[in-house]
């Protein structure tokens, strides 16, 4: 930003910082754009989506558990949200590649997985890194108390969250659908 002012200022006085000025003014606020955190009014349902971005599957578990996995694209908010109340029993951050998190073999991405002790009980949720997303800082660690809806971490770009439904539990959200962080309802009631 300081490099964008700078340049912008000198082009007053002569055109030629110009060709400084425009491109670093414009990557300034793509970088405003893509850090954006704005405040959420939260959404009904007991369980809400973990992340901004849209749904690319659900999948049933052999132990009973229904993953969904939301995409987030660099174009949405990249601020992770705890689904439900709970404690924080675990953040596990897992060295990993940097596959496109499209890409149904990015489970082995850079990743870092939550635990959440619940009323419906262990929650798990998987922050996944991609290709460009290369850097995942959560905001909490073990033992920290959650509200439903609560800023959690930050993927930095494009990556996707998912998030393990226990038995039981039906999703209310289908392949394809968009979702908004702590807005949008996971779980069919």
């Amino acid at each position: 930003m300081a490099a964008a002012a700078t340049t912008a200022l000198l082009a007053r006085r002569d055109r030629r910082w110009a060709l400084a000025a425009v491109p670093l003014s414009a990557l300034t606020g793509g970088m405003l754009w893509f850090f954006r955190d704005p405040d959420r009014t939260l959404g009904e349902g007991l369980v809400l989506s973990p992340a901004d971005g849209v749904v690319q599957s659900i999948d049933p578990w052999p132990d009973g558990r229904t993953r969904v996995a939301i995409f987030m694209s660099p174009l949405n908010v990249h601020v992770n949200r705890a689904p439900l109340a709970g404690n924080v029993t675990s953040v596990q951050h897992v060295a990993g590649g940097f596959l496109p998190a499209f890409n149904k073999d990015s489970d082995q991405n850079e990743r870092v997985v939550w635990h959440f002790e619940t009323a419906l009980g262990d929650i798990e949720m998987v922050q996944i890194a991609g290709a460009v997303a290369r850097r995942i800082v959560p905001y909490l660690s073990d033992g920290a108390k959650v509200e439903r809806g609560d800023r959690i971490g930050l993927i930095r770009f494009g990556s996707r969250v998912d998030i393990y439904l226990p038995e039981g539990i039906s999703p209310a959200v289908t392949v394809g659908e968009k979702t908004v962080a702590g807005v949008t309802r996971i779980d069919r009631g």
